[in-house]
């Protein structure tokens, strides 16, 4: 299994370095990569890994169909050698500028399945790897800090040539979105969508939650069992797949929560002792957009509703039902478009509503 995993992921790199000089998407370097994952998915089919077929999958479905492309970025600095993963528009466009920032269930591909073809359309979408996350985004660097996580998605945007754009979070991405607004990248955003994100919480509160929960934290978020996963899509959803064998959840341990476990490890204890960095919280200059699912059982639907109290006039909540914490994939369709019913101006005004199915 873990040569399957090596494979998708060896796979990916060639098609990320395949594209990263060829940005045309009919040049022969993209056809061969495209080729490759064609022929990686038809045998990880043939073997029943279905995790790594789905993650060949997406980043075909990325490449060929969406027109985005995997860029690797050495971020500039005196310190340790730092580089992100980007996938990136494959060619120039007049459309917005839209970074979106995951969370801990996966990485950009994996997170965004359901929202990336949509909001492509619309959108000139950026969406990173955030650091030790995924097998390309990594640091040699000991920091640990939402405001590191924070600090490196701006210096991507800034090599990559964006001075301005819109930014959205999810869970640990709400957390990174909120700090870029209110420090790291304050004169760049434009304005915030922050997704089911105890950003409002204090250190505190946040620690308080994860005590309460059945197992400890990294378990839970970075499980090692397929039992352990299992709990974490029940959790995480309100309407669970109900076909989740063993072997495939397995697959899916190997891709996702093995590789710099460690350090997402450390993440997770950096966050829980300083949650957001910020004390106290501040009130953002720029618009700003909170989506939460009904029935979010990571982070309860109060904080939601503190957070638009704490940012005021100037925020937005939208109130997806029956939906949990994972609601850009079980309401894809209501995020989907009140993100762009928000980012592109055809608002209501401010205040709170329910997002109904």
């Amino acid at each position: 299994m873990r040569t399957t995993a090596a494979s998708a992921r060896a796979a990916a790199a060639a098609a990320a370095a395949a594209v990263k000089h060829h940005q045309q998407p009919g040049s022969a370097s993209t056809v061969m990569a495209l080729l490759s994952l064609s022929l990686l998915l038809l045998r990880l089919l043939l073997r029943l890994r279905l995790a790594a077929f789905r993650d060949a999958a997406l980043s075909l479905n990325l490449l060929a169909r969406v027109r985005l492309r995997p860029v690797l970025l050495r971020l500039p600095g005196p310190g340790p050698a730092t580089v992100l993963r980007v996938w990136c528009p494959s060619s120039p466009s007049s459309k917005p500028p839209l970074l979106l920032l995951h969370g801990f269930g996966g990485d950009a591909k994996w997170t965004w399945a359901r929202n990336l073809p949509r909001l492509a359309r619309r959108f000139h979408v950026y969406a990173p790897d955030l650091l030790f996350f995924g097998a390309h985004s990594r640091s040699a660097s000991p920091l640990r800090s939402v405001a590191f996580q924070a600090r490196c998605a701006a210096d991507a945007m800034r090599l990559l040539g964006v001075p301005r754009y819109d930014v959205a979070g999810i869970s640990y991405g709400g957390f990174v979105a909120y700090r870029m607004a209110a420090v790291e990248a304050r004169d760049r955003v434009g304005r915030v969508v922050v997704m089911t994100s105890g950003v409002a919480a204090t250190p505190a509160e946040i620690r308080d939650m994860a005590d309460r929960e059945e197992r400890a934290v990294e378990d839970a978020l970075l499980p090692k069992t397929a039992e352990g996963l299992r709990f974490l899509v029940r959790r995480s959803m309100h309407r669970p797949p109900p076909w989740m064998p063993d072997f495939v959840l397995d697959d899916f341990i190997q891709l996702m929560c093995v590789n710099q476990r460690n350090e997402r490890t450390e993440l997770l204890q950096e966050l829980l002792k300083n949650g957001a960095g910020m004390d106290p919280l501040p009130v953002l200059t720029q618009e700003a957009l909170i989506i939460w699912g009904d029935k979010d059982r990571i982070f309860p639907v109060d904080l939601g509703h503190r957070l638009h109290r704490h940012l005021g006039e100037k925020s937005r909540l939208e109130i997806v039902k029956d939906a949990g914490h994972a609601l850009q994939l079980e309401g894809a369709a209501q995020v989907n478009r009140l993100i762009e019913s928000f980012l592109l101006d055809e608002r209501n005004g401010p205040g709170c509503i329910v997002a109904q199915k």
